[in-house]
C-alpha cells in the first residue's frame, strides 16, 4: 500500500482567525476555501503538510494536555530550534517552557496556536533518520 499524509484536520472556534494565524505566524499558504462563513479551508505549511480548518461544534477541554488520548500535537522539524524560536517570538509566539531533549535525539520546544492547539519545534542531529531507529 502506498500511503502519504495529505492533511490534518483542526476544528476551530474561529477557522478564519486560525487560518490567518497560521499564515502570519508559520508562513502557511492558502490551498482552497469554501468561500463562505463559516470558513472551511485547506492551507499548506512550509514543507508541504496541509491543514484543514473548519468550524468546531464545541471546544475540547484540556486541549493543551499532551497526555490525553488521541492526536495531541503537530511537530514541526526545523534545522535550528534557536533560530526558529527567535523568528516565531518576533511574530508573537510565546514559549511557555524551555527546550527539552527529544525522544530519539535532538531537542523540542512546545508552543500553542491561536486556539491553544499544541505544536512543537523539533531539531534533530544532521545525521538523524527515523528509518531504522
Amino acid at each position: 500500500m502506498n500511503l502519504m499524509l495529505e492533511h490534518i484536520a483542526i476544528p476551530a472556534a474561529d477557522p478564519r482567525a486560525l487560518k490567518n494565524w497560521y499564515e502570519r505566524t508559520l508562513g502557511a499558504r492558502p490551498v482552497w476555501d469554501n468561500g463562505q462563513d463559516p470558513l472551511t479551508c485547506l492551507i499548506e505549511l512550509p514543507g508541504g503538510v496541509w491543514l484543514e480548518l473548519y468550524a468546531a461544534e464545541a471546544p475540547l477541554p484540556d486541549r493543551g494536555n499532551n497526555r490525553l488520548a488521541g492526536f495531541r500535537h503537530l511537530a514541526l522539524r526545523v534545522p535550528s530550534l534557536a533560530a526558529a524560536r527567535t523568528e516565531l517570538e518576533a511574530r508573537g509566539v510565546v514559549f511557555p517552557e524551555p527546550p527539552r531533549p527529544a525522544q530519539g535525539g535532538g531537542q523540542i520546544q512546545f508552543f500553542a496556536d491561536l486556539e491553544g492547539n499544541l505544536l512543537h519545534l523539533t531539531e534533530r542531529p544532521e545525521d538523524f533518520s527515523l528509518r531504522g531507529n
